[in-house]
């Protein structure tokens, strides 16, 4: 499993895992209103926070994928992905689980024509986007762990030949 940790593989995982969420980002800080009516649509939010977190998220996701391809805050930026794509998935799933076909407003804000059966097949494949999304972030959690592990036993190393 080392070649899981294996910085090659991690760098790429996150400048991916960044640009994602930047792509992600832009058309919703673009067309704030079109992004608050997805959030509505998924009739999980007390109206009153609707339209604050259509102007908050769209920035929080920028920030944070920006963070993970310029290498820097990587912890905080994957933990805030993480919490991001479970929120994501548990609001798709509520919404599947009731039968409201919505459109996710993932990358495209604009309403789709589709049918019912349509969106809640869009519903499903997104949960699984999401779910391969939050793979990522673990692949990044566990080589960063990994990584202080083996500094750990580096130092312990050393303080064993100096003493």
């Amino acid at each position: 499993m080392k070649w899981l940790t294996h910085p090659w593989l991690t760098i790429r995982v996150q400048i991916a895992l960044g640009l994602i969420f930047v792509v992600a980002a832009l058309p919703k800080i673009v067309d704030p209103p079109s992004f608050a009516h997805m959030i509505y649509n998924y009739k999980i939010m007390p109206w009153a926070l609707v339209n604050p977190m259509a102007l908050i998220m769209p920035w929080i996701e920028l920030l944070s994928g920006l963070a993970l391809i310029l290498g820097i805050w990587k912890g905080t930026a994957r933990t805030i992905i993480g919490i991001l794509l479970l929120t994501f998935i548990v609001a798709i799933s509520i919404n599947l689980a009731r039968g409201n076909a919505i459109d996710c407003g993932c990358f495209d804000v604009s309403a789709a024509n589709k049918t019912t059966e349509e969106r809640l097949a869009d519903m499903r494949f997104v949960i699984l986007r999401d779910s391969g999304m939050l793979l990522m972030v673990a692949q990044l959690w566990w080589a960063s762990h990994q990584l202080k592990d083996d500094d750990v036993a580096r130092a312990s190393d050393r303080a064993a030949t100096v003493s």
